[in-house]
């Protein structure tokens, strides 16, 4: 099982000069990924700083080697998915076949969708995400796409060159496994990052037995016959190192490929902190 780190792309007065050295960071200190949110308009604060994460991450790709590089997750719906394709497909090219990309219908409450009138209806969000999935994973191949939908066209177009990783950049989706359309999704693309729909107060696990659920019910391999990936986590660490030790290699033997690491927005040095303690082996 891998180690990534889960970043803002915002938040208060954060500088987008700390997010990049955050991820130089992460390389040296051991992590496999780096990931960061995308918002518009991030969710803490009133005016909170935010920045475009496929920036920050083409940033970030000059000045690493090896950690792989991407979102978690990009809110389909209100991006056009050619457009999305070129950005993903340049970063594989200036990372040397590091990136991957995750999508989702987006957060309900993202200050971004209705401050630019982009739709905030969770069925019309879901169709087109359904719709741009396919588009998407199609033009990160580099083949020629045709599609005509009810929201996207391609005319037999083909992004050129082509991914530097064979046949296409991976795709994760992302979502709730309580909506049984995020499974089905995810089972079209490369990989899957699941959250629970938390019923109680607060924060909850998924358990090695839910996540052996998950992965016997996904395919067992991605489009590039490697294992699909189940990326599980998106929370900070606990304070029990030895609990969380232990609780990731169940994660690992219950079949997760990664775990995500939140780092919060705070003070800069307890992010530098948050990140250069390194991955718990």
């Amino acid at each position: 099982m891998r180690h990534g780190l889960e970043i803002p792309c915002g938040g208060g007065d954060v500088a987008v000069s700390t997010l990049v050295e955050l991820g130089e960071l992460a390389e040296r200190a051991g992590w496999d990924g780096v990931f960061l949110e995308d918002y518009l308009i991030h969710y803490s604060g009133d005016d909170p700083s935010t920045y475009d994460p496929w920036l920050v991450l083409t940033a970030i790709a000059g000045r690493t080697e090896r950690v792989r590089l991407g979102t978690t997750v990009t809110a389909l719906p209100r991006r056009r998915p050619a457009k999305l394709a070129r950005e993903v497909l340049t970063l594989d090219h200036l990372s040397a076949g590091r990136a991957t990309v995750a999508v989702g219908v987006g957060d309900p409450g993202d200050r971004g969708l209705a401050a630019f009138g982009e739709p905030t209806d969770v069925a019309v969000r879901a169709a087109m995400l359904d719709e741009g999935l396919d588009l998407l994973t199609g033009l990160l191949s580099g083949e020629r796409v045709e599609h005509r939908g009810a929201h996207y066209r391609a005319e037999k177009v083909a992004l050129r060159p082509p991914p530097v990783q064979s046949p296409r950049v991976p795709v994760w989706v992302g979502g709730s496994t309580q909506a049984g359309a995020v499974r089905r999704r995810a089972a079209r693309a490369d990989g899957i990052v699941p959250y629970k729909l938390t019923d109680t107060d607060g924060w909850a696990d998924f358990t090695p037995d839910e996540v052996h659920e998950l992965v016997e019910a996904l395919p067992a391999t991605r489009a590039d016959g490697q294992p699909f990936d189940v990326a599980i986590g998106g929370r900070r660490r606990r304070p029990d190192e030895r609990a969380e030790r232990a609780y990731h290699r169940e994660l690992a033997a219950a079949g997760a490929t990664w775990w995500l690491e939140y780092v919060p927005v705070g003070d800069p040095a307890a992010m530098r902190e948050a990140v250069a303690r390194g991955p718990l082996r």
